[in-house]
């Protein structure tokens, strides 16, 4: 029964998984949340654009508008939208009512052009700590590896994962948001075809080849499911976290079954536990430190030191076979 699943190495794709899993445990819409439903908001927005966002005053916003704001296609709208968020959120204190969500987010307090700047600035420290190890690995580990370019691959697809997570943190936009959540499957299913590589393809590759199909078909139908039928939130999650799952349970026993031959299994099982354990911040959910650090900032935040160590499991099991570097 084991040598029917593939022994999975994976990094990102528990990370990815469990933030899955925390969204499936809170199901809520995105379009809508308890803050922008308010007739205080609703009625400050269309005043707002009513009266700013028309004539002479909208092209007075867009003449004084700092260029990098307009660079990220930040309108008139969406600053009354902003302002409004804060005029709502400020009524709410005063009459000592829980701060609501807007548009299925928590206010925060805008940086320059980031919305989100914490848990962008998280996203691209994960970007940089995947790319320097990447480097590393690049030098440590021959090309001849077997291992090489499926794992030089899953670090490529984890970057561009983490670049539109930045960007999606930086300005949430319809087209920033499907690239976020696509790019995050992307990663989770390219996790389980590492997994398979690293664990039944060395000695069997045409398994990991009809695995591989099997994964593009299921990212094609999955995201042609969510563009062109119905973008369903509910179903996104509990797909990406049964594929989460599977991987971790996959992992765990692979290392279980090598424990005393392995001396490296505990870094991979260790790995697997942690992305998982720190997902669980997630479920915390509270309104943003100082209008900045929220739950889902300090959980990406808290995977960057996960990387270093995946990245030096790794090459173990690579550096050991070749024997022709022994002379």
């Amino acid at each position: 029964m084991a040598s029917a699943f593939p022994r999975c190495t994976s990094v990102r794709l528990p990370a990815l998984a469990a933030v899955i899993l925390l969204l499936l445990v809170s199901v809520t819409t995105v379009e809508s949340s308890q803050g922008d439903k308010e007739p205080v908001y609703r009625d400050c927005l269309k005043l707002c654009v009513r009266t700013n966002c028309t004539g002479a005053r909208r092209r007075s916003f867009e003449s004084t508008q700092p260029q990098y704001m307009a660079l990220i296609g930040w309108t008139c709208r969406d600053d009354c939208r902003y302002q409004c968020m804060w005029t709502t959120v400020d009524l709410y204190q005063a009459e000592g009512y829980r701060i609501p969500q807007f548009h299925g987010k928590w206010p925060f307090v805008r940086f320059l052009c980031f919305e989100e700047p914490a848990s962008a600035l998280a996203s691209l420290l994960n970007g940089l700590a995947c790319l320097l190890m990447l480097l590393r690995y690049r030098c440590a580990v021959p090309r001849q590896s077997p291992m090489y370019h499926t794992t030089n691959a899953f670090s490529l697809v984890s970057l561009n994962a983490w670049f539109w997570s930045t960007v999606f943190h930086t300005r949430d936009t319809f087209l920033t948001e499907k690239m976020d959540y696509f790019c995050a499957t992307a990663v989770i299913l390219y996790s389980i075809y590492l997994c398979c590589v690293r664990t039944l393809g060395l000695k069997h590759p045409g398994r990991s080849s009809m695995v591989g199909a099997l994964l593009i078909l299921v990212f094609t139908s999955h995201v042609s499911y969510l563009t062109f039928v119905n973008f369903d939130y509910g179903y996104n999650m509990a797909a990406n976290v049964t594929i989460g799952m599977v991987n971790l349970l996959w992992w765990l026993c692979w290392c279980w079954q090598n424990r005393r031959t392995l001396p490296y299994w505990w870094k991979c099982g260790l790995v697997a536990l942690m992305l998982h354990g720190l997902a669980l911040l997630e479920l915390l959910d509270f309104p943003p430190l100082l209008w900045i650090l929220d739950a889902h900032a300090v959980w990406h935040l808290s995977t960057i030191p996960v990387h270093f160590l995946f990245y030096r499991f790794l090459p173990r099991p690579h550096l050991k076979k070749p024997s022709v570097h022994k002379r």
